[in-house]
């Protein structure tokens, strides 16, 4: 899995975590739907967009970088010139570029990319440089973290999400989305390894774990796509839900990589329609 892909279900599942990562109190997380738009021409696509519920509040567009890339800044800012254009938005807005550390951002920026660092409006965030916080900044930590003190972060986070958690869904989902970022981490481990190496087996054992699950995994897989859905398109007709909460689990999982590239819900309507005719 990519790791645009992780962050993007990492900043869905902890909507405060980018307020935690400027520094802000989190409590201005609240009015924001964090989404991913396509800006149309060339394909430019945005790891992630903050949109505000107000024109008073800024919107904030979230890039991901974790590779070397010299061009970054010159295709950030094309990206929010193409979409000012295209949406043409009253609210004001900042971007936000991560890096996993310093070293990986663009060495020598130009005079006028200088200028909107200098600004405000382009904030650089280095993950190895931020401070402990939520189980959401954990996991960032575990993103970036060496394999040699990836086990101690992964013990506090189920430890935390144990302790912290109380609703039995959201607890199951933070624990799946951990096993991906290990799966991810660990490319070259199976599932079954990452449980063994880093004991996630034990939570899954539990009995509020186990009761989750005797739902079904075909049902979870729906309540967190269609959660996931809502939260990008507001709430979804009942034929949509009915639809979604009868696909299969294969179904279910090939949703789950589509809904990253849906513009809006007419994208989910055509998904829906083209893999549900007989």
């Amino acid at each position: 899995m990519h790791t645009d892909t992780i962050f993007y279900q990492i900043f869905l599942t902890f909507h405060t975590l980018l307020f935690e990562l400027l520094g802000e109190p989190i409590e201005k997380a609240e009015g924001y739907q964090f989404t991913s738009v396509e800006v149309k021409e060339k394909a430019f696509r945005f790891d992630g967009i903050f949109m505000p519920d107000s024109e008073e509040k800024p919107i904030y567009f979230v890039e991901v970088q974790f590779q070397p890339k010299p061009e970054f800044y010159w295709e950030l800012i094309t990206e929010i010139n193409i979409y000012l254009n295209q949406y043409k938005p009253k609210q004001d807005w900042q971007a936000i570029a991560i890096f996993p550390q310093r070293s990986l951002d663009v060495e020598n920026l130009t005079n006028y990319q200088q200028e909107l660092v200098n600004s405000g409006r382009i904030k650089q965030i280095y993950l190895d440089e931020i401070s402990s916080g939520s189980i959401g900044m954990g996991l960032i930590e575990l993103i970036v973290s060496q394999e040699n003190q990836a086990p101690e972060i992964v013990k506090n986070l189920m430890q935390r999400t144990k302790t912290e958690i109380n609703n039995d869904s959201e607890r199951e989902g933070i624990i799946d989305l951990l096993e991906t970022v290990l799966l991810s981490k660990f490319s070259q481990l199976s599932r079954k390894e990452i449980e063994a190496m880093f004991l996630v087996s034990d939570i899954k054992q539990t009995k509020v774990y186990q009761e989750a699950k005797q739902e079904g995994r075909e049902e979870g897989e729906a309540k967190l796509l269609l959660r996931q859905l809502s939260k990008r398109f507001g709430k979804l007709k009942d034929s949509q839900i009915q639809i979604i909460n009868k696909l299969p689990l294969e179904k279910l999982e090939e949703l789950g990589e589509a809904l990253l590239d849906f513009g809006n819900v007419d994208d989910l309507y055509e998904w829906l329609k083209s893999h549900t005719e007989a």
